[in-house]
């Protein structure tokens, strides 16, 4: 399988769910930087989370294996951050 180059500052999304940052797959954040597995395993994504106003609101570290490109045929949506009780 051909592994797709993502480029540096570009935006992605989360192709599974994180409640740790309560964070939802479908999210979109903005690739900042790579960190190596110290141990040859999967390499790290770090990723800044933005809110619906541009304003960032978290930076995350994730597996590689957990982003993707944004697509033409996606559209983006938005959903609060208030955790359900």
């Amino acid at each position: 399988m051909k592994e797709t180059k993502i480029p540096l500052y570009s935006r992605v999304s989360l192709n599974r769910d994180f409640p740790e940052y309560n964070l939802r797959q479908g999210d979109i954040a903005t690739f900042i930087d790579t960190v190596p597995d110290p141990e040859d395993g999967e390499d790290g994504y770090i990723l800044e989370v933005f809110n619906a106003l541009g304003e960032s609101i978290d930076v995350v570290t994730v597996a590689k294996s957990a982003i993707a490109p944004l697509r033409s045929d996606e559209i983006l949506a938005v959903r609060s951050l208030v955790k359900a009780i």
